[in-house]
């Protein structure tokens, strides 16, 4: 055999040998993702929740996992969310778990329900209790793989036409009250409305309900309800730190690599504190101009919320009794609840306390 011949052959062989020894390189294929939300743009700060997480997923993919962000009635109808990730036709969605409490009671407790944990005990329930975990079990047969993603905080107890002196008062008030929080509401006389908050404005202004609650100072003066309704109550009984989710259709989440779900879980995370940072930073110069413009503040009247806390005790023992899914979750939501507020109430209620009389 020739000597030219022969290395050549002979490199042939080296570079198939090397070839074949060598891990395999293969480009990874970009993942576009649409999120589905069930909030109006104009609300920056629990809409943009889903723009800060499909941001923070862009930039940790390095732009290889995008998600495109949607707002309320652009893909689907505000409340159609769950469905809509359940059926696979979004891969994810970023909502208020209450709202479909039609569905199942148990939902709202992924959100909010009436004198329940404020955003703090919320969030250690969900990553250092139970809660995370009860959920997943809850979700799996809805296709849904959930995060907490947002919280607004204790919200503030809404907008009203007329003053609310007492119990009496709330007989026959026609009031927008999201997800769980109608349920107590009618148990004390109120008839509740679900309106979506694009919506709430029009409906105040045209007397078809006689009080909103929306969020908090910052969300409630862009949504201009000082205008229509001058008095303004707190604190919301129904929502002490209402959580907000994102929703994720289990077989697109199980088709990512181990590391892009870590980017989902990590972006969430993120967005999550990022939200309840914006909502604290925001309100307090909105309550002052909302102030400043003739709202009147009151705090809710101590007979009402009485009367609220028992109907919500009663209630969550009826359901107990019905509702396999809300007595397993509940019970365990309710044995951290007791001792959160028995920590609460010494280091953190007194610091508070003493911060609050001071003039700074």
């Amino acid at each position: 055999m020739e000597r030219r011949s022969f290395l050549k052959k002979a490199g042939v062989g080296l570079a198939g040998a090397a070839a074949a020894a060598a891990p395999a390189v293969h480009a990874q294929s970009a993942i576009r993702w649409r999120l589905a939300s069930s909030f109006p743009k104009a609300l920056d700060t629990i809409f943009g929740a889903a723009e800060v997480f499909a941001r923070k997923v862009g930039e940790m993919s390095g732009g290889k996992f995008t998600i495109s962000v949607h707002a309320g009635g652009e893909l689907m109808p505000p409340f159609g969310v769950v469905d809509g990730v359940q059926q696979g036709t979004v891969e994810c969605a970023h909502t208020a778990p209450y709202y479909f409490f039609g569905k199942d009671e148990t939902f709202a407790m992924d959100c909010a329900i009436p004198f329940g944990l404020n955003s703090r005990q919320l969030t250690a329930w969900m990553y250092e209790g139970n809660g995370l975990k009860l959920f997943r079990e809850f979700y799996k047969s809805y296709n849904i793989v959930n995060f907490p993603m947002g919280n607004t905080g204790a919200q503030m107890g809404g907008w009203y036409r007329k003053e609310i002196k007492g119990l009496a008062d709330i007989k026959g008030l026609k009031m927008r009250i999201g997800g769980f929080g109608g349920k107590v509401l009618e148990r004390i006389g109120g008839v509740p409305q679900n309106i979506p908050g694009g919506e709430i404005y029009q409906a105040l202004e045209k007397g078809t309900i006689d009080a909103t609650e929306w969020v908090g100072p910052y969300d409630d003066l862009k949504l201009g309800f000082n205008k229509v309704a001058p008095n303004y109550y707190y604190p919301a009984w129904w929502e002490g730190g209402p959580q907000l989710s994102l929703y994720v259709n289990t077989k697109a989440y199980e088709a990512l690599s181990a590391e892009n779900k870590a980017i989902i879980e990590c972006a969430a995370a993120f967005a999550h504190t990022d939200m309840q940072a914006k909502y604290d930073a925001k309100n307090p110069g909105a309550l002052k101009q909302l102030v400043a413009g003739g709202t009147k503040l009151h705090r809710m009247p101590k007979e009402i919320m009485e009367a609220a806390f028992r109907e919500a005790m009663a209630l969550y023992s009826e359901l107990s009794a019905k509702n396999p899914n809300w007595k397993k979750v509940y019970a365990d939501f309710d044995a951290f609840r007791r001792d959160q507020n028995l920590w609460f109430r010494f280091a953190e209620a007194g610091f508070d306390d003493f911060m609050q009389q001071q003039k700074l």
